[in-house]
């Protein structure tokens, strides 16, 4: 059965209204009653002092409760006026209060629930603005927190270093140079991801998208990490269908999704390890799974994995040489184009799976990815 809309911000100003006009309506049917005509009769024989007494009487009587009506039924639309607009307004003040709180930054603050359903709606979605708000701002603390404890390792060691290299203490050798240069690298590239990744997660990092197959991405990146892991003693078994996996996309960006996520497993499986590169088209979505045999992750870390600078262990810190934002950068390109990211792990010590899934595109490549690139 459709409920009454006894809530609704109309229903309850046409109810004001009404209610004004049926007052008045009354009043003026009240006063019509008083000042109706008064029946024919005959000619009154003269005045004399009762009838003209009386008469006063009646007129007196007549103009008093004339005004009470008036005054009754003013008082009477003046107090229902006053309290339906206390009633309406009372939450778009407290709406009010609270943008001027927002606007100086008191983002925890939440507005009652209350009045007409589109009152009630708009407090639910100024609440919603302001818990959206509440958590960029964390955010940005925290990113300014970890993004200032990620330069001061490096520029700490680069400060040591020189300053034992004046005090004497080490020599300026090519091997100092290099440790040195490595710090500086390492900055580049930090500076470089958090650029990247705040481009790609204001969705302002530019796409060249046209149909890729997936499979010859996915081939220039194993070639192009093949020696690091021959090199580690780790093995890439990478596993292709035998036709064209095609999506819309910037095939750059997906070189370097899957290159992130092998540089990622790599870091993380011990020699002697494998990784598994595997790419699927099932119905509408291609699928890029990077799965390792290498230090896993505990279930309750799987969720923050892709969070920047975000480390699940002394095993997965700065030392392994990455910046703590190539999983976040991942996420913010799989989303960039459409697609979604996940990753799973049965539990420390037993591997992980990362998965990006793509919308699939029906087109064929003109010319080969490589090539364009």
């Amino acid at each position: 059965m459709k409920r009454l809309p006894i809530h609704r911000l109309w229903f309850q100003f046409s109810l004001a209204f009404s209610g004004v006009v049926i007052l008045a309506s009354l009043g003026l049917a009240f006063l019509g009653y008083l000042l109706r005509p008064a029946p024919a009769i005959p000619p009154p024989p003269p005045d004399t002092e009762q009838a003209q007494a009386r008469r006063a009487l009646f007129l007196h009587y007549r103009n008093r409760g004339l005004l009470i009506t008036i005054a009754v039924g003013s008082t009477l639309g003046i107090a229902a006026g006053v309290w339906m607009s206390r009633r309406l307004t009372a939450p778009l003040e407290e709406l009010a209060e609270g943008t001027q709180a927002i606007s100086t930054g008191r983002f925890s603050y939440r507005v009652a629930e209350r009045g007409s359903q589109e009152l009630r709606t708009l407090a639910q979605s100024f609440n919603a603005m302001a818990a959206a708000l509440e958590s960029a701002e964390r955010q940005r603390q925290n990113l300014l927190a970890d993004v200032a404890h990620e330069l001061r390792t490096p520029l700490t060691v680069l400060q040591s270093n020189l300053r034992a290299i004046l005090d004497d203490v080490y020599t300026l050798d090519k091997s100092e140079v290099a440790r040195l240069y490595d710090q500086t690298r390492h900055l580049s590239r930090l500076v470089n991801d958090l650029h990247e990744l705040a481009q790609a997660e204001a969705r302002q990092l530019p796409l060249d998208r046209r149909p890729v197959d997936l499979n010859e991405v996915v081939q220039a990146a194993v070639e192009l990490l093949e020696p690091v892991a021959e090199l580690e003693g780790i093995h890439l078994d990478t596993r292709l269908p035998g036709h064209p996996v095609m999506v819309n996309g910037d095939g750059a960006r997906l070189m370097q999704i899957c290159q992130n996520l092998l540089s990622n497993a790599l870091r993380h499986t011990p020699a002697g390890g494998t990784i598994t590169v595997t790419v699927e088209a099932t119905g509408d979505e291609a699928s890029l799974t990077v799965a390792d045999t290498g230090d896993g992750i505990e279930p309750g870390h799987l969720p923050h994995v892709f969070d920047r600078f975000y480390r699940t262990s002394q095993a997965r810190d700065r030392d392994s040489g990455g910046t703590g934002l190539g999983l976040a950068i991942v996420r913010a390109l799989v989303e960039a184009h459409g697609g979604r990211v996940s990753a799973h792990s049965p539990g420390q010590g037993q591997g992980s799976t990362f998965r990006a899934i793509f919308p699939r595109s029906s087109s064929r490549p003109s010319e080969s990815w490589s090539s364009l690139a």
